[in-house]
Formats: structure tokens, C-alpha cells, sequence
């Protein structure tokens, strides 16, 4: 689902997020990407969704270079992952169900399936119910299962959330996970960038472990820390 190789970020000010990335995620994985803040996870967020591009190194992400992706087929690469941001990101002057049909909208949907499959991701994570409200009327844990639906609408092969219980409290945050292992267990592949020790040592999933943008430790059943 997702290779690396030999991939390196380089900015303008010769500041290097990534160096020398070589990475391998199968179909159906469940993996955590720690580090202290800096150590690179953003980064290389970024460049699985094309907002940005490597410096060196490929990017393949389903099988597509990211880097040769063009016009439509940046669209279609986005409609096969889903992101969850840490803070939302929802349009408040829309409802749940119109800031989850917006997700396929913007990546060329239109008709009436839209709202069917709507309404199918909402009761996924159990907000068929909130349908019709607007952000502002929601929990944060509501905001955040919203962003997952969202997320999901398009029935993306791979999900990433970047920090997804970040604004939360424990107990919501642990709902939100469990609701990402649901996900995972019918099949997406999953990438959690987090700093909540306590969930990756409760999981035990695959952890890799960046820091000044190199990868320092790739385990399976791994914790937080070494």
C-alpha cells in the first residue's frame, strides 16, 4: 500500500525533514508513526497525500509514483485516502452530512449518491443521528467522529490521522481509537501519527519510530518507546 525508497524532504532554507526513508506498508496494516514533534511525521503525511512532493527517493502510494500523479489522477489517488486531521478541519456553515458529502464533491463526485453515501459513513461511526447539526452544536469526540466519516465516504484502501485524539480527553480518545481499529479490521489500512503513549502500548500494533527525520525503530507489537 505504501513504498518509500530512498526518499529524502529537503526545503528551500536547506533544512532536511526526511532523510533516506526506505518503507514498506502492506494492505490491511495497522501501524503507528511516533517521534517528537519535528521528527518528521507531518512531512511524510504530506507527501503520501501529494501535498507534497520528495526532494529525492519515490513515493508510491496503491501503486501510483505520487510524484508522475497529474491533474485527474491526483483526485483519484485522494478519493483512495482518507485523512483525519487533529483539529477537524470541518466547515462550520455546513452540517455533519453536508461537511461529509463536501469530501466527495471536491474530489469530482456528483449525483445523487452523494447523500446515500452520507448517511452510510454517519452511521458508521454512529452519527446518523447528528446528521442535520452544524459543528459548533457537537462534542469534540462528535467533531472528530464526523472527520472520520468524512474520511471514509469515499471507501478509501488506506486512512491516515494525524494525531487524531490530540484535542481530546482519555475516555473519548479511546473511543475514537477503537473506532480506527474497527476501520482497520474491515480491511483499510492504517497510519496513526501519534504522541499518546498509553493507546500505542495498549495496541501493541507496528510502530515506526521517526526522529530528525530518519526512521530509528521499526517493530511489530511495538511500544512507545524502546
Amino acid at each position: 500500500m505504501i513504498a518509500l525508497d530512498d526518499v529524502s524532504k529537503c526545503y528551500p532554507n536547506g533544512a532536511y525533514a526526511l532523510r533516506d526513508l526506505d518503507l514498506r506498508i502492506e494492505t490491511g496494516e495497522f501501524a503507528f508513526l511516533v517521534g517528537s514533534s519535528g521528527a518528521g511525521k507531518s512531512t511524510l503525511i504530506r507527501l503520501l497525500v501529494r501535498d507534497e512532493l520528495p526532494t529525492t527517493g519515490r513515493v508510491r502510494v496503491d501503486g501510483a509514483d505520487v510524484a508522475k500523479l497529474k491533474g485527474s489522477a491526483v483526485s483519484k489517488l485522494r478519493q483512495r485516502v482518507g485523512v483525519v486531521f487533529q483539529d477537524f478541519k470541518l466547515l462550520p456553515q455546513r452540517t455533519v452530512a453536508e461537511n461529509v458529502e463536501f469530501a466527495l464533491l471536491v474530489t469530482g463526485h456528483t449525483g445523487r449518491k452523494e447523500a446515500e453515501a452520507a448517511e452510510h459513513a454517519l452511521s458508521l461511526v454512529g452519527l446518523a443521528h447528528r446528521r442535520h447539526h452544524f459543528p459548533r452544536e457537537l462534542s469534540g469526540g462528535e467533531q472528530q467522529r464526523t472527520a472520520i466519516a468524512r474520511a471514509l465516504v469515499s471507501h478509501p484502501r488506506l486512512v491516515i490521522a494525524d494525531e487524531p485524539t490530540g484535542n481530546l480527553d482519555p475516555v473519548t480518545s479511546w473511543e475514537i481509537i477503537k473506532l480506527l481499529v474497527r476501520v482497520n479490521e474491515l480491511g483499510t489500512t492504517l497510519v496513526i501519527a501519534t504522541h499518546n503513549a498509553d493507546i500505542v502500548n495498549a495496541l501493541r500494533r507496528r510502530v515506526i519510530h521517526l526522529d530528525h527525520g530518519r526512521i530509528v525503530r521499526d517493530e511489530r507489537e511495538g511500544q512507545y518507546a524502546a
